[in-house]
């Protein structure tokens, strides 16, 4: 379990930030070992997702 903070003391911006940016960190992380554990399953999620990019419109 994440460590819990009592509800009656809320989270400043700064620590939702600080908590955010090491989730998206953990995320990043992750998602390197990912890649290189399949690589071709890797190189697919690539193409798939240039794909979407490419038919994306704004």
């Amino acid at each position: 379990m994440p460590d819990t903070q009592p509800n009656d003391a809320p989270e400043t911006a700064a620590q939702r930030r600080a908590r955010r940016a090491q989730f998206l960190r953990d995320l990043m992380e992750a998602r390197a070992l990912r890649d290189r554990v399949q690589p071709r399953r890797a190189r697919a999620a690539r193409m798939r997702q240039q794909m979407r990019m490419r038919t994306f419109r704004w």
